[in-house]
């Protein structure tokens, strides 16, 4: 019995650092007012707006005077982060969609309900959040296999990667509803899958 124990306590020892370095899944912004959905999309980890409170915004601070009209429903904001050798971190690009710019960011998994993001201007005046996970780790979809070069026919339409839960507030005895997934599988999406694909 004494072996059955230690082999049950060694077991969730040695998975616990494999699920917390998992950034992929949908996470709460600090501020609340955005969920970032994180995939790996051939090899690199993406992020994009998966649900806003306030619905109906548009990416007008770009500096791309054409992509001032698009959605900020799936627009990227972690953009081609590559893992870092030897962490659980994984550095590219974050696009700031309140100012426009795009800043050196790394991310990093704290736990497995955190997510830790940092940017930096020029190599200096660094700044960051820490993100609140509201939805699990996101299995690789059809396309995403097809994208890292798995063997076998031609593409499927890839199955929805995760489904999310709407953040509504909650009153006193009201369950969450699940809401339609208006982003579904990220790696899908025109302004990733040109790069990732």
């Amino acid at each position: 019995m004494t072996t059955v124990v230690y082999s049950g306590i060694f077991l969730a020892t040695a998975l616990a650092p494999a699920l917390a370095a998992d950034p992929t899944g949908d996470w709460r912004v600090a501020d609340g007012v955005a969920n970032i959905r994180v995939a790996e999309c051939n090899g690199s980890m993406w992020g994009v707006v998966a649900w806003e409170k306030v619905p109906g915004g548009h990416d007008i601070n770009n500096p791309d005077a054409s992509k001032r009209s698009r959605p900020s429903l799936g627009m990227p904001i972690l953009i081609d982060m590559k893992k870092k050798p030897g962490a659980d971190q994984w550095e590219g690009q974050v696009y700031n969609g309140k100012d426009g710019q795009l800043y050196s960011s790394t991310i990093k998994p704290v736990g497995t309900d955190q997510l830790e993001i940092q940017g930096c201007v020029l190599g200096f005046l660094c700044g960051g959040e820490t993100w609140t996970r509201v939805a699990g780790p996101i299995p690789s979809s059809t396309a995403n296999s097809m994208a890292k070069g798995t063997p076998g026919a031609l593409p499927k339409p890839a199955p929805k990667t995760t489904g999310s839960i709407n953040p509504a507030a909650k009153t006193s005895g009201q369950k969450q509803a699940i809401a339609a997934d208006p982003v579904g599988d990220i790696c899908l999406l025109p302004d990733i899958a040109r790069f990732a694909h």
